[in-house]
């Protein structure tokens, strides 16, 4: 999902009904709307209904199917969890790009990496958490900032873990291959060093490409993990990345994935958020701003 899961306003429609091919029913669109928030704690408005019926009016399609009720019988069965695994996939579009609210990588590269990457130097473990990664711009952005001030990091114990609910995306993000027109906003000299130009697709016209280069690819671990579900990581992270996803759960879900990240960071460890987004409930009180978007934990605070 992420870097974030967004819904597309133009795609908007009233409640209810929508005209179209396949009947989509009140009754049918508030079962998909409570599948997506028990799976990924999405809150899914009846003004979103133009958009389901758009997204998923293309899987019914392809099963075969009549209806949305059918559809819905299918994906609320066991049979059907591969399914709604992909229903998950086409509600959800994930937007991101390299260095996305870049002042987060200003603080980054300035404030919080270099005491950490001097504590590497003496042995000490380095931890970064890119929750909600979608297609690996967000994790590979904090590789290539740490590259940028330690370019044998991959020598050392730092890595950034980088999560995802969706297993497809991932796939994509551990692919690492970027249109020349993605990577257009990763500097010119950090392009240059870490990142391999494939010149052969470009040479049969294809547009050109890069591939991630393996110093940058080695010190990024995918893995697949859903926000709202258990979160099997043992360690402290000196630094999480969650943004531009909160905004798509409820009040509640959102208070206590922000009291979740708390005890998962070290002492003094930073949160950075999307720009939309703001940390609510008890957990507003254990974070102090560090600029726009940027939290530090407060002293005495989370594990």
């Amino acid at each position: 999902m992420n870097n974030a899961p967004c819904f597309d306003a133009a795609a908007e429609g009233p409640p209810g009904l929508v005209p179209g091919e396949f009947t989509l029913s009140r009754a049918d669109f508030r079962q998909i709307a409570s599948m997506l928030h028990a799976d990924a704690g999405i809150h899914l408005p009846e003004s979103k209904a133009a958009l389901v019926y758009s997204r998923l009016a293309k899987r019914l399609r392809a099963l075969g199917l009549a209806s949305f009720r059918d559809y819905c019988a299918l994906v609320a069965g066991n049979e059907g969890l591969d399914e709604r695994q992909k229903m998950l996939a086409a509600l959800t579009t994930n937007v991101t790009r390299f260095f996305r609210e870049p002042h987060h990588f200003e603080l980054l590269e300035k404030q919080v990496l270099p005491p950490l990457l001097d504590a590497a130097r003496s042995g000490e473990r380095v931890r970064l958490w890119s929750a909600a990664c979608s297609s690996g711009q967000e994790p590979y952005s904090i590789a290539l900032t740490i590259l940028s001030l330690m370019p044998d990091a991959g020598r050392l114990d730092v890595k950034v873990l980088a999560t995802d609910i969706d297993p497809n995306i991932l796939a994509e993000a551990q692919r690492g291959v970027y249109s020349e027109s993605v990577i257009d906003a990763v500097p010119a000299a950090l392009r240059a060093r870490w990142f391999t130009s494939l010149r052969g697709d470009h040479r049969r016209g294809a547009p050109k490409s890069y591939s991630v280069g393996e110093a940058l690819r080695e010190l990024v671990a995918f893995r697949e993990l859903n926000l709202i579900g258990p979160w099997p990581m043992k360690g402290l992270f000196q630094a999480i990345f969650c943004r531009n996803v909160v905004i798509y759960f409820d009040e509640a879900t959102q208070a206590k994935l922000w009291s979740r990240f708390a005890p998962m960071l070290s002492p003094g460890g930073r949160l950075y958020i999307g720009h939309s987004e703001r940390i609510s409930g008890p957990a507003a009180a254990l974070f102090e701003s560090e600029g726009v978007t940027a939290y530090r934990l407060r002293r005495g605070a989370g594990a």
